[in-house]
């Protein structure tokens, strides 16, 4: 018996590594740190006309050399380690010096426009490029 997928109709063509994919991201679950996308919408003054998407990470407690954003083919990777000072002693300990991955895929194009730590959140900005429309006429070869 075959596995019935949204991907598995004959006018869906060239989707496999799509469905993969979602695939992948189904099983990546962990949610530390938290985080939001959002748009942000260039300033009218502004020199760059389109809009960023920002990725915004609650990373309390890290340090830049704590942190390390990376990308791998179509990959951003955001990793953080924090290393535990011997020459503290704690009487309570509620906020864990924890590691943590994150990974995000990109769309073919994005571009990482820059990475800044601010009053505990890591922002990291992206562009999105312009899609282009390309409308090409397909020639039909006639054989008689």
């Amino acid at each position: 018996m075959s596995r019935m997928t949204p991907f598995s109709s004959p006018l869906l063509l060239g989707f496999d590594s799509v469905e993969k994919t979602l695939e992948r991201i189904a099983k990546a679950g962990d949610g530390y740190p938290p985080y939001n996308i959002e748009r942000v919408r260039a300033a009218a003054s502004s020199e760059a006309p389109q809009d960023l998407i920002r990725i915004t990470l609650a990373v309390a407690g890290f340090r830049p050399e704590d942190l390390e954003v990376t990308t791998e083919e179509n990959q951003l990777l955001i990793r953080g380690r924090q290393n535990d000072d011997a020459e503290r002693e704690f009487l309570h300990r509620g906020i864990a010096a924890r590691q943590f991955q994150k990974c995000f895929l990109l769309a073919e194009g994005m571009r990482i426009i820059g990475a800044q730590l601010k009053n505990g959140l890591l922002l990291i900005d992206l562009a999105k490029p312009e899609p282009e429309r390309i409308i090409r006429k397909i020639e039909i070869a006639v054989e008689d």
